[in-house]
């Protein structure tokens, strides 16, 4: 259909806009609001949304220029235009902000009430765009008390914008409004589960990542080192003599040491390793891309710095201040075995270092004894729990 005409269904012949009685053209003003009603908010997101409401318009009515301008959280500034048109439009600087003392638009947001401008050459406010406009209706895009932007249609002749024109694009913008208002709140409910799903990755105590997370890392990181060939490490790091720490100190110490256990274990993590509290009295640092030795000579590092924190310890057995035991296990991720594997020969690691006299690093690597440890009856299972 050509611009602003429609079918005779007489004789299928296009009738144009200035041919059409008032009430043929209230019937094709209908028409094209219930066209964007049922098309043009069909769009996948706010952007084609916006896009196909200015196309509709354009392509339907004696109108050459329709843009859709959006607002600043502050509704100080247009940020924002999409716009459809057979004019070429002036470049503006909407991307760098226009403020809404400018303009006839801007006078639009500050009044939150339709400009109908009959003749630009007249107005005080008029932003010339284009020279061949002569008329502009502007309508805000408000949903209840909050301002999202302007529509602004752009004319070559003033007796197009009669009220049924305009009553119809007072529709429209009610339109707009209400789909910017559903995809803005569609907007905040992905954001806020995203961060109820970064909450329940967290550890509430310590502020690290929880066992969860942990899971589902160790999971990804063994596929994708499995297809680099390269090593993962891990490291599950033991305060030693826990138990005695909460009973002689109180359960608010020990929450505090827990604490500062997983600071100094971030500190000695890389961009790409994962902290997370294991259980308990128990952390662990993930390390991908971490040969054998590296990840021993950081567990080492590790105890010493967590002996020199000299956080007091008045019932160990094995200093006077928390000390911690570490179990180290390394490999090149095998799809013969399931990721839990590193786990359980680190735990079997862990177990060494306890047996051994606590406040030790202890390793299991070979590919042996990583698939003994899957047979092997961790502590947590056996009778008497490891402290």
């Amino acid at each position: 259909m050509s611009n602003a005409e429609v079918d005779n269904p007489a004789t299928d012949a296009p009738v144009p806009w200035d041919a059409q009685d008032a009430a043929a053209r209230r019937a094709t003003l209908t028409r094209i609001l219930v066209r964007i009603a049922r098309e043009a908010l069909q769009g996948d997101d706010l952007e084609s949304l916006l896009q196909g409401i200015c196309d509709c318009i354009v392509a339907e009515l004696p109108a050459p220029i329709a843009s859709i301008i959006l607002l600043d959280e502050g509704v100080t500034h247009f940020v924002r235009e999409v716009w459809a048109g057979e004019l070429v439009l002036d470049p503006q600087p909407i991307a760098t902000g226009w403020p809404v003392t400018r303009g006839a638009a801007g006078r639009c947001a500050r009044q939150g009430k339709p400009q109908l401008i009959r003749d630009v050459a007249l107005d005080p406010d008029y932003v010339a765009g284009n020279p061949e406009v002569r008329a502009e209706y502007l309508v805000p895009i408000r949903h209840r008390e909050r301002m999202h932007g302007v529509l602004n249609i752009e004319c070559t002749r003033a007796e197009f914008l009669d009220a049924d024109a305009c009553a119809m694009f007072d529709a429209v913008a009610d339109m707009v409004a209400g789909a910017i208002h559903f995809v803005r709140i569609a907007d905040e409910l992905t954001e806020a589960n995203r961060k109820l799903e970064r909450l329940s990755m967290i550890d509430g105590l310590t502020g690290i990542a929880n066992r969860r997370r942990f899971d589902q890392q160790l999971a990804a990181d063994w596929a994708r080192l499995m297809r680099e060939r390269k090593p993962l490490s891990l490291l599950i790091v033991d305060a030693d003599a826990f138990k005695p720490l909460n009973d002689a100190r109180g359960h608010l110490h020990g929450d505090e040491c827990l604490r500062a256990l997983a600071r100094l274990c971030e500190r000695f993590a890389g961009a790409d390793d994962l902290v997370a509290r294991f259980g308990g009295e128990e952390l662990v640092l993930l390390l991908p891309g971490r040969e054998l030795a590296d990840a021993c000579a950081l567990a080492e590092s590790l105890r010493i710095a967590v002996v020199d924190a000299a956080m007091p310890h008045p019932a160990s057995p094995v200093a006077s201040v928390v000390t911690v035991s570490v179990g180290v296990s390394a490999c090149v991720p095998d799809a013969t075995l399931p990721p839990e594997t590193l786990v359980a020969a680190a735990d079997r690691a862990l177990y060494a270092a306890k047996q051994g006299g606590r406040n030790r690093v202890r390793v299991v690597d070979d590919g042996t004894a990583l698939r003994g440890a899957l047979n092997w009856e961790s502590p947590r299972e056996a009778a008497a729990p490891r402290r």
